[in-house]
């Protein structure tokens, strides 16, 4: 006979709240608002600022990924 298994575990509530999702929502979006900038326009100053943005929301969205698995 298998066990069911714990569904209210700790690790699961923190998994599930809604704090971290918010913060991968804005990690996203301002990857997303990077990656617009990257293609708006042509010259160097943007596409630096551009890139340095696209990092930024990239690192805030693997901080929320890497706080759910709680690493």
């Amino acid at each position: 006979m298998a066990q069911t298994p714990i569904h209210n575990t700790e690790s699961m509530k923190r998994a599930n709240e809604v704090s971290i999702y918010k913060l991968m929502a804005v990690g996203i979006l301002v990857s997303v608002l990077g990656v617009y900038l990257r293609f708006a326009g042509d010259s160097m100053t943007l596409s630096i600022v551009s890139w340095a943005i696209l990092f930024v929301g990239a690192f805030i969205a693997c901080k929320g990924v890497f706080k759910i698995l709680a690493a």
